[in-house]
């Protein structure tokens, strides 16, 4: 009973500092989520060895950042995995046009979720092929403002398609 007061007091009030490490590291809600459980779990499992913890937030912190690098690895390897797959696929069948068909379509999906700025401004450069001058022209926005929203839609198109 007394080891279940000590972790409401010391572990439980941490939580949002665990979190905030967590999705800073992973970069998504539900993993951050889910890595702060995975957390509580290993921290209520050992207890009874966690007397001599002088700081109990960077001695959390440490073992969070050894499980968010596990789930990074894991991600990675998972996304590995896929792209030798999609390699697999022979280079000239069937599969492969349909693989790519289904890719863009997929991608085409997404760029319509984008906010409508930064969705324009991909089009306009990828899909168009305009130069950045061109779209400046035709949007009124700066080179730069036009770089910043292109950079943000692919990183964002990066994350829904890969994962």
């Amino acid at each position: 009973k007394r080891q279940m007061n000590d972790f409401r007091k010391i572990w439980l009030p941490l939580a949002d500092r665990f979190y905030r490490v967590a999705y800073h590291l992973l970069e998504s809600r539900d993993d951050a989520e889910d890595a702060v459980q995975e957390l509580y779990q290993k921290i209520f499992s050992i207890q009874g060895k966690l007397v001599y913890v002088r700081d109990p937030a960077a001695y959390g912190i440490t073992l969070l950042k050894n499980i968010c690098i596990d789930k990074i690895r894991r991600r990675e390897s998972r996304r590995a995995e896929q792209l030798e797959e999609f390699m697999a696929v022979d280079a000239s069948g069937p599969e492969k046009q349909m693989a790519e068909k289904d890719a863009l379509a997929r991608v085409m999906k997404e760029m319509g979720r984008l906010p409508e700025r930064q969705a324009k401004v991909l089009k306009m450069r990828a899909v168009e092929g305009l130069e950045y001058d061109e779209i400046a022209r035709r949007t009124g926005l700066s080179q730069v403002n036009i770089r910043v929203l292109i950079s943000m839609a692919r990183k964002t198109l990066k994350k829904r398609i890969v994962r």
